[in-house]
């Protein structure tokens, strides 16, 4: 089950392609890549913004009896 909030999020179309551009050469999402410049922003004005804990992938870690 995903922990993010979905919402809807209008950009004009000339920043949703320069945003497009910077996640293609970040191998990001445009999603991915917007999170990340928010998190920039915050971080540059002083906002400290916590990360939520993700459920590790993979195999659970062995558990000897």
């Amino acid at each position: 089950m995903s922990t993010r909030k979905p919402f809807a999020l209008r950009l004009d179309p000339a920043l949703h392609a320069a945003v497009e551009e910077m996640a293609a050469r970040d191998l990001r999402s445009v999603n991915a890549e917007i999170e990340c410049l928010l998190r920039e922003a915050l971080g540059k004005r002083g906002v400290k913004v916590g990360k939520t804990e993700r459920p590790r992938r993979g195999r659970p870690p062995r558990q000897d009896d």
